[in-house]
């Protein structure tokens, strides 16, 4: 099972999350933070291979992503 979490209290939305994802497992949403910047969203968590890619290059440490 895996599962992916962002902090919407530290995320700035600059999407290199979005851009890094191999199977596009995140998306851009319409929600917005307390920046007033749109929050990633996750899509198809099925499709996740837990690269952490997300994870490791997010300069603010918003995205958590645990799984096998």
């Amino acid at each position: 099972m895996v599962s992916i979490t962002v902090d919407k209290a530290c995320c700035k939305g600059c999407n290199i999350c979005l851009a890094v994802c191999p199977k596009k497992v995140l998306v851009k949403s319409k929600k917005r933070n307390n920046y007033g910047t749109t929050m990633p969203n996750i899509s198809k968590i099925e499709e996740c291979v837990v690269c952490r890619m997300c994870e490791k290059l997010c300069p603010d440490g918003a995205i958590n992503v645990e799984g096998e």
